[in-house]
């Protein structure tokens, strides 16, 4: 008697047909693992902000453009400018002459005839006008402080663009001498107020460090040399120059003394032109003849 229950159908043999299928159909998912596989790997990656940062600290940095090259200055004929400074002293020896051009961008500055000092008159005033701007950036003065009927700002005003020698009085009281002649020499200035003696060449170098914005920051330097323009005086350096050269500067006239300092300045250049005079005859057409000729000499060359 069978306990063991029906009996399966023995399994029939696979055919030479289903074997060939079955390899086949194996073959196809190799193929299409492997297909799978590789669009995984190169397909776009999951970025976020701080992957990208993370990487970005592994990757060369690009490249700096390399800054442009600055084109050079157009050079000043200087060797003209001596030439024609020399030749117009000596046509003018009766009087006495002391010239200094200097360029506000570096270099030694150029001296033509007499180099030792003379009396200043009213080019000094710069010197004050420095040494209380100084002293209101150091805590020391307020420009807003009644100064005589005005106050001090209107008083520098007055003293520089209308050379107001009570202004000058009034403000150099209020710094004190001795302070003064401290500021000078700090700025390497031999100068006593009450002998008021310079030479060309340190008018010069006040007009070249107030022009590089050594001698004050930039509200005061331009406040100043903007005082320096259109002043009660443009017979001397201004009128020699055209419209395209600007002109700051100082006159000073006294007892023979009759001088002009200023900052030249056209383009890409400035130049500080200091030109002291002394002769008998004042503010003469002779006088002011020379000092023009001077000046046209220096125009001249910075037009190239």
């Amino acid at each position: 008697m069978n306990t063991s229950g029906p009996s399966r159908p023995a399994a029939k043999p696979l055919t030479a047909q289903g074997k060939l299928l079955l390899v086949w159909a194996s073959a196809v998912l190799v193929v299409l693992g492997m297909v799978t596989a590789a669009v995984v790997r190169t397909g776009p990656e999951p970025r976020t902000g701080f992957l990208a940062a993370v990487e970005s600290q592994w990757e060369e940095p690009p490249a700096e453009a390399a800054p442009a090259a600055e084109a050079p200055r157009p050079a000043v004929d200087l060797d003209t400018v001596d030439a024609g400074i020399s030749r117009i002293l000596a046509e003018n020896a009766g009087y006495r002459i002391g010239v200094v051009l200097a360029d506000t961008h570096g270099g030694e500055p150029r001296s033509y005839g007499d180099g030792t000092e003379f009396v200043a008159a009213s080019t000094a005033k710069i010197i004050t006008a420095a040494a209380y701007y100084h002293l209101v950036e150091t805590g020391e003065k307020k420009l807003d402080v009644p100064l005589g009927s005005y106050d001090a700002q209107f008083q520098l005003q007055a003293m520089v663009n209308a050379s107001s020698n009570d202004a000058w009085l009034l403000l150099m009281q209020d710094i004190g001498y001795p302070e003064l002649i401290e500021y000078a020499a700090s700025i390497g200035i031999s100068y006593d107020p009450e002998e008021n003696l310079l030479t060309a060449a340190e008018m010069a170098s006040v007009l070249t460090q107030l022009s590089a914005g050594t001698l004050l920051n930039a509200e005061h330097t331009q406040e100043l040399l903007g005082y320096m323009q259109k002043t009660n005086n443009e017979r001397l350096i201004p009128a020699a120059v055209g419209p395209d050269i600007t002109v700051q500067h100082k006159y000073g006239e006294l007892e023979g003394y009759v001088h002009d300092a200023a900052l030249l300045t056209r383009g890409e250049h400035s130049f500080a032109l200091t030109i002291y005079t002394w002769g008998e005859d004042g503010e003469s057409e002779e006088r002011l003849a020379a000092i023009h000729q001077l000046t046209d000499v220096v125009a001249t060359a910075l037009r190239g």
